[in-house]
């Protein structure tokens, strides 16, 4: 008994909660600047840009870090990446034009939206405190997004949750398919999906060629365009910033039980809503900030109570 709890890593729960934090502020901080990105050029060229420079940076930290990218399940793999691009590929479309914060909140349901899908996809019981979890994320959703509220519920508002549910798909796949596969090969896998994403997308746009609105509004159907120095310098940010973000969110599960980290995960609500208006000055109402108080709850029951 004494050698098993000799060689059982112990919980570093401070360290984790650490690099959680170091995560969810560089994120937070990068994220606001898809505005600038979105003023001039496409969301399509974007991901292509940024997944170009991302595989550079993987592959020089490859060798001197020993890292192992080629897939042991390529379709597991593949699968997982392409639900958790199609995710991405919303919430940074959703970046341009709705506050970060708001953002980060609909991603973050993905937590209830696991629950939902364990649920009556594949059977599983959700006991009474989690279904309490559920309303409570739901509550905090509805304060953030509306109605009533700073914005009203309509199609653009709803965007961020769907990239929750997508979020959600993903992060199953990942327990229930990807369990063998290193941090870095699933990393590789999701900026491949997003790279692939941002090539048809400009094919998509250089055939259908658009009428183009101008600044952010253009975004999404923003074809390929000269890149600025402003377009490059923000998109190695975005690239270097989600590699060292990833990073240290991959290594706060390898300090600590991840009942116990993913509870940390929701400090990306307030480090966003900080860097818009540290960035910005733009300010949450009580109402929003109420909401991701709700939602953040809602995960924390789901993580104290999940098995």
């Amino acid at each position: 008994m004494t050698t098993a709890a000799a060689t059982m890593p112990a919980n570093r729960t401070l360290a984790a909660a650490g690099a959680i934090l170091i995560y969810a502020f560089v994120i937070g901080f990068t994220d606001n600047y898809v505005q600038l990105i979105a003023a001039d050029t496409g969301l399509w060229q974007f991901h292509a840009t940024r997944t170009a420079m991302a595989f550079v940076i993987l592959a020089l930290a490859a060798v001197p870090l020993g890292l192992r990218l080629r897939p042991r399940n390529w379709r597991a793999v593949g699968f997982r990446s392409l639900v958790h691009g199609s995710a991405m590929v919303v919430y940074f479309g959703c970046l341009a034009f709705l506050p970060v914060a708001v953002v980060a909140a609909g991603l973050f349901t993905a937590p209830i939206f696991v629950l939902l899908i364990s649920r009556f996809a594949f059977g599983m019981y959700i006991g009474p405190f989690r279904i309490l979890a559920v309303a409570v994320g739901f509550l905090g959703v509805m304060m953030v997004l509306g109605p009533d509220g700073d914005m009203a519920i309509g199609p653009a508002t709803l965007l961020p949750v769907a990239a929750g549910a997508l979020y959600a798909l993903g992060n199953i796949a990942t327990r229930q398919w990807c369990r063998d596969e290193s941090a870095e090969t699933m990393l590789a896998g999701f900026f491949a999906a997003l790279g692939t994403y941002g090539l048809l997308g400009l094919v998509a746009l250089a055939l259908w060629q658009p009428e183009v609105p101008a600044g952010t509004d253009g975004f999404i159907l923003r074809g390929a365009v000269w890149p600025s120095a402003t377009f490059l310098f923000w998109t190695f940010v975005q690239a270097a910033g989600s590699l060292l973000g990833v990073g240290m969110m991959v290594k706060a599960y390898q300090m600590a039980e991840a009942s116990r980290v993913a509870v940390f995960e929701y400090v990306i609500l307030p480090a966003s809503a900080f860097w818009t208006w540290a960035i910005w000055g733009d300010l949450l109402s009580l109402r929003a900030m109420a909401g991701m108080a709700l939602i953040f709850l809602a995960g924390l029951i789901i993580a104290v109570r999940g098995k």
